[in-house]
């Protein structure tokens, strides 16, 4: 039946039903939504239906229109099943190609629910305004199911608030305007499995004005000097603009709080009057006079109490604040250590807990908890954005947030974390760099740190001071999904690339963090995240991420804990340890979750190595420890983390903290330092002084000067592992085919951590691709992304493809993914290379198995994954600028080989470490002599300390060898010449020429 059938037929049907609810005499009759007759088909936008979705594959419920006895409306209902992990439910959009609804003549939406007494909520989800139902605003209200059997639940829409987790578009208008409705969702419980059913949903009331104008403040907190005047403006506002029909009265009055009324502020009261025929926006405004002392005080509150009648009442109670005054911590001229120590003197334990906790921002809605819990610091996870995700609202969110700090006691700013992994990724249009293992790739640490600043720049500007930034991970073995977060397998070449470190927070002594445009940085994930072993993980699918790392205290020293003791002396602010597990060889403790090993974090970390910032959990991480919620919270706080990751769970962890310290578990001297540290980097980021968004720098992000940095990483990013005939650098004069699924697709080239945590394909972000780069480079190029246009009559052929975007776990191998390129990369590759001479580019976060086919590629190239800037992977194919990248990671013949790594005893790659061919210049000339006289300079500019000059006859020796070796690379070529690059980045200039010469014997 069309839906113009169905609302027609509204009051027969209510008179037919003989359970109708009553209802007033000027009420309009109901109006049907869904019957769940067969009227509308399971189906999906642009077309009218229901359709399921969840977070996973497992997530969506299975749907079925069940034929019941006992239905209330009709001889059906819609019945379901679910278990759901993540998050899962249904949706009826209303067809995008028709007119939207109009529900505003109603009170609200009500349903029959057939109820088991589970206790739990169900949210219930309408969709107002914008083009159709998947690009609207979303309002969302729940009921529980406290009851058994068949119950109309009534929603009125004066119970729907816009959804602050999420969007799908940007923000149309905030208001929920009725008149422009698209459907309604429902959220599934989660957690358990369960069966429901549900009938006619339909339109129920007469709307009264309320549901068309609402009365809101300012600002909830209103923060003032002693002895200055507030002043709240409270705003009408209506659906439409529309003027008011009747008038709307709001009664104030300051009652309650914490302030004394008539010492520390005047009290006030009245009423406001919004006379019928007020416009949209009309403001009034009420003047809170506060009164100075004399004394030294923490923060004070006035709540202002509204009651409205005529329109739809603010949500809370706005507070004015007194701003805490004459308190030595309050003081920037003391020195740090001093103010810490005051202000921890004051604090109470449930505030010292509030501090060593974090949620999400997604878990806290608008922010009332963060006063409520004294919360420390807010994050964003991967994807968790504010409508729109612009810089203005990044930073206007923040602002919010920060201003929700200000009504507790000492005024205590949060500090907002964020994942700027390669860029500012989860900002849309924000400079995206090459991911890790790319910068690894450049051997450049000036490039490092560039893009460090550059990325501390534009997260700044957004509002945030603390980026989750440097993986220091040692990968060890490309199965592993976070490979290319780590800047190779070598820890010499990960601690060459800490130079990062002082592009995000500056100098190391810490006097930058206050700047606008430095972070605080995170060195993560402490320790041995990169040395886990295949088939160790115990996590869901995963099959290495996570899992357990065994080393001997030897290999744990010289590969995993070396990079943080560079970054302790680079003076690091935050350290984030590893989900994974340590198994020390002959400690006797097994495999240990790194969250619990004191010795580690306490011992090694802030003992040995001296750090003196804090350790932060990872997401939820110390679920993953042994026994029930209070073991998790006093193990891992008594181990050395200071500050716990718990996005939505953030009540719990606050009590359960608390209890522990009052059963004296957790010792308040542990407490102490804790709070300490967390506080001691707050100083250091002058939030007390400025906890509000500087963003005075947000033109600079996504710039030509910003973008420029990210396009040199992209081409030093490049290493070219063939190049037969001298294929590349292409020419302008050439014609050029270009296939491959990862040529046109920005997605693809930025990988995961890209605006979500996942990533995905396609046009994510504003960028170039590498096809539009080769284009704005001035070439001929056709293109055919399967390559199935016709081949004939072009000179050279550029293949382009790789892996599709995954992060974490979730890319490991065995986990629906693997090292081989698909079936449709691979039949693109063989079909241009067998028509022409080709350069095949692997745009991947590791290497992928390509042995078979290289016989047939002419050119071959490791692109990594090269962020936004495709033109900088043009400007090397082209040959404005030379390749001059190295491998990173030893790049395997197979996957038998996994894990290989340069210093294995058995080593024969298809490309080893530090492999890298160069269009700079002519190769050198000489042979066996010109090493050894390299070999004897090489080792007087050591003794020397003469950097450069060893770098530069370290790299004439290795492209004397790569000339001579390429095309037949054997274990004993691979084995010394991989070593050679380990011993350059150690400073072992003579030692490295003396390997490289042993491989040119080899060759």
């Amino acid at each position: 039946m069309r839906r113009t059938a169905l609302l027609a037929s509204a009051a027969l049907l209510t008179g037919l039903l003989p359970w109708a609810t009553a209802r007033a005499a000027d009420d309009p009759p109901p109006t049907p939504v869904d019957r769940f007759e067969g009227e509308v088909p399971f189906a999906s936008q642009p077309a009218e239906g229901i359709f399921t979705w969840g977070s996973d594959a497992d997530d969506p419920p299975a749907l079925r229109l069940a034929a019941r006895a006992d239905a209330p409306e009709g001889g059906k209902v819609l019945g379901g099943s679910y278990d759901i992990s993540g998050y899962g439910g249904f949706t009826h959009d209303f067809a995008a190609g028709e007119p939207a609804h109009d529900w505003s003549a109603h009170e609200g939406v009500r349903l029959w629910w057939d109820g088991d007494d589970s206790g739990r909520k169900i949210a219930f989800e309408i969709k107002d305004g914008g083009a159709n139902g998947e690009a609207s605003e979303l309002w969302t209200a729940s009921f529980t199911d406290d009851f058994t059997g068949w119950k109309q639940i009534r929603i009125p829409f004066t119970d729907f608030a816009y959804r602050t987790d999420y969007q799908p578009v940007g923000g149309i208008d905030h208001v929920l305007g009725l008149k422009e409705m698209w459907g309604y969702a429902v959220t599934l419980p989660v957690g358990v499995k369960g069966d429901f059913a549900m009938d006619g949903v339909e339109l129920y009331g007469r709307a009264d004005q309320s549901l068309r104008a609402s009365v809101t403040t300012d600002a909830v907190v209103h923060p003032v000097r002693e002895g200055a005047t507030a002043r709240v403006k409270v705003v009408l506002s209506t659906t439409g603009s529309a003027p008011v029909e009747e008038p709307v009265s709001v009664h104030y009055e300051t009652s309650g709080g914490t302030a004394e009324p008539g010492r520390d502020y005047t009290p006030v009261s009245g009423t406001l009057t919004f006379p019928a025929g007020s416009a949209s926006g009309t403001a009034r405004t009420v003047a809170v006079p506060t009164r100075r002392d004399k004394a030294a005080e923490p923060a004070e509150t006035v709540p202002l109490k509204l009651t409205v009648t005529g329109a739809k009442a603010p949500a809370e109670t706005p507070q004015v604040v007194i701003d805490a005054h004459g308190l030595p911590y309050l003081d920037p001229k003391l020195p740090v250590r001093k103010r810490v120590a005051d202000l921890l003197s004051r604090m109470d334990l449930a505030e010292k807990a509030g501090q060593m906790t974090q949620a999400e921002r997604g878990a806290v809605g608008a922010g009332g908890d963060i006063a409520a819990y004294g919360l420390g610091s807010l994050l964003s996870g991967g994807g968790s954005v504010p409508t729109p995700n612009t810089p203005e609202a990044w930073a206007r969110m923040i602002d919010g947030f920060q201003l929700r700090a200000r009504a507790t006691r000492f005024q205590i700013p949060l500090v907002y974390g964020v994942d700027a992994v390669h860029g500012h990724n989860n900002l849309a249009g924000a400079t995206i760099m090459p991911h890790n293992i790319g910068i690894g790739a450049s051997r450049d640490p000036q490039l490092a740190e560039d893009t460090g600043s550059v990325t501390a720049a534009e997260v700044r500007a957004t509002g945030i001071p603390w980026d989750f930034a440097p993986c220091l991970c040692v990968t060890r073995d490309e199965r592993w999904g976070r490979s290319y977060e780590s800047f190779g397998e070598d820890p010499a070449l990960v601690e060459s690339m800490e130079t990062m470190i002082q592009g995000l927070q500056g100098r190391a002594d810490g006097r930058d963090l206050k700047r606008d445009d430095k972070v605080l940085a995170t060195a993560k994930h402490f320790v041995g995240d990169g040395g886990t072993a295949y088939g160790s993980s115990t996590t869901g699918t995963y099959t290495i991420d996570q899992g357990v790392t065994t080393v001997t205290r030897q290999q744990l020293a010289d590969i995993h804990l070396a990079p943080y003791r560079t970054a302790v002396r680079r003076g690091i602010g935050t350290v984030m340890p590893s989900y994974s597990s340590l198994d020390i060889t002959g400690d006797g403790r097994g495999a240990v979750k790194m969250h619990a090993r004191g010795d580690m974090i306490n011992g090694e970390l802030k003992g040995r190595m001296g750090f003196d910032g804090f350790v932060v959990s990872d997401w939820n991480a110390i679920d993953q420890l042994p026994g029930d919620y209070a073991a998790h919270v006093r193990t891992a706080v008594n181990a050395g983390v200071d500050m716990m990751m718990v996005p939505y769970g953030y009540k719990d962890f606050a009590g359960a903290l608390v209890d522990e310290v009052e059963a004296g578990r957790v010792s308040e001297r542990r407490i102490d330092d804790a709070v300490s540290r967390v506080l001691t980097e707050k100083f250091a980021l002058g939030l007390f002084e400025h906890p509000y968004a500087d963003t005075s720098g947000a033109a600079a992000i996504g710039s030509p000067a910003h973008r420029a940095v990210a396009r040199k990483a992209a081409a030093e990013s490049q290493v070219l592992l063939k190049n037969s005939g001298n294929v590349l650098p292409l020419r302008k004069s050439q014609k050029v085919y270009v296939a491959g699924s990862n040529a046109d697709d920005l997605g693809n080239q930025t990988g995961g951590w890209t605006l979500t945590w996942q990533g995905s394909s396609g046009n994510v972000t504003s960028g170039t691709t590498i096809l539009q780069g080769l284009r704005r480079a001035g070439g001929d190029v056709t293109y055919s992304k399967d390559a199935s246009a016709p081949t004939g009559g072009y000179d050279v052929g550029v293949v382009v493809v790789g892996e599709t975007p995954y992060a974490e776990g979730v890319g490991d191998v065995g986990n629906g993914h693997d090292l081989e390129l698909s079936a449709a990369d691979k039949a693109a590759v063989d079909r241009v290379c067998a028509a022409m001479k080709c350069a095949v580019l692997i745009v991947s976060g590791r290497p992928q198995l390509i042995g078979d086919r290289l016989p047939g590629i002419d050119a071959l190239v490791a692109s990594w994954l090269p962020g936004t800037e495709g033109d900088g992977v043009a400007d090397v194919l082209y040959g404005a600028r030379p390749f001059t990248g190295q491998l990173p990671v030893t790049w395997p013949r197979s996957g038998a080989q996994l894990p290989i790594n340069v210093g294995d005893a058995s080593y024969d790659p298809q490309f080893p470490y530090g492999w890298g061919l160069t269009t700079r210049t002519a190769v050198p000339k000489g042979g066996a002599a010109t090493l050894r006289a390299l070999a004897v300079a090489a080792a007087t500019a050591e003794r020397a300390h003469a950097g450069r000059t060893g770098r530069e006859l370290v790299t004439r020796a290795r492209l004397l060898v790569q000339e001579k070796a390429d095309g037949h690379l054997t274990e004993a070529v691979a084995k010394p010449f991989a070593d050679a690059d380990h011993l350059l980045l150690t400073g072992r200039y003579g030692k490295a020429v003396e390997k490289l010469a042993e491989a040119y014997r080899a060759a």
